[in-house]
């Protein structure tokens, strides 16, 4: 299933549960659902922030919920994944919506509206209004995330008219030289992908830098590194995915000061 944009950047978050905080306080003082038309200017002050909050800090105390979720989907986060955290949020928000009402807004009043009525008159109205506030921010803020991931990204290109490969500096784990092309080893979607690319390697070392040369047929990216291992007097560089590269003493000691 196709990716859902999605931002997991903490303030980006906490911006939108503060929007949704004030957005609910409008909308209720000004819609008055209820018998909120029956309170006074001061009384509104003091009972529909809380409102407010609730719907505020229900967003952002629930964003561990939701980052959960992203590791559970190992960072592919997708439409449906965005719909089960919009609907439990939901759930908790109304929950403690309901609560607010019974014992702090008509604590001790004797006849309170029933939950059913509430969703009907308030609640529903009140997400149906919402919810798409939430859903609009959190959307653009995940567009601006892939967006700057996009600008981040380098490409290896290919001679001539062959194509090349265009990823995430750190999705690259090694580069291995293969006659004419090159071997690029790299992460796609928590996988190990490979990727034949016409190219020489002497060209790909002068162009990325931060990329070390650990033989005379590999390039590694030291963000991978895992350990050591020594055969018959022979270093090898262990990297994430079990992938194995020789070192040889020309590059040794460069290899070992850079790690």
């Amino acid at each position: 299933m196709k990716n859902y944009p999605f931002d997991p950047l903490l303030k980006h978050h906490v911006f939108i549960g503060l929007i949704t905080a004030l957005w609910v306080f409008v909308f209720l003082f000004f819609t008055e659902p209820l018998d909120v038309s029956e309170l006074g200017f001061n009384e509104k002050l003091i009972y529909l922030p809380g409102y407010g909050l609730i719907a505020g800090l229900c967003y952002i105390f629930y964003l561990p919920v939701q980052n959960m979720l992203y590791r559970k989907t190992k960072k592919q986060w997708t439409i449906i994944t965005e719909i089960l955290f919009l609907a439990s949020f939901s759930v908790l928000g109304i929950t403690i919506a309901r609560l607010y009402y019974l014992y702090v807004v008509v604590a001790n009043e004797p006849n309170p509206y029933s939950l059913s009525y509430m969703l009907k008159a308030i609640f529903l109205p009140a997400i149906i209004t919402i919810l798409p506030i939430i859903i609009i921010g959190r959307y653009a803020f995940g567009r601006y995330h892939e967006k700057k991931l996009e600008n981040q990204k380098i490409e290896i290109k290919g001679e001539g008219n062959y194509e090349g490969l265009r990823l995430d500096f750190n999705d690259i784990i090694a580069i291995k030289s293969s006659d004419n092309y090159v071997e690029v080893f790299y992460i796609n979607t928590n996988s190990l992908k490979k990727t034949l690319i016409r190219n020489k390697l002497s060209a790909i070392d002068y162009e990325f830098e931060n990329l070390h040369r650990a033989h005379r047929s590999y390039l590694v990216n030291l963000y991978h590194f895992q350990q050591w291992k020594v055969e018959n007097s022979k270093h090898i560089m262990q990297l994430n995915y079990n992938i194995e590269v020789p070192v040889s003493k020309t590059y040794l000691a460069s290899i070992k000061s850079s790690l």
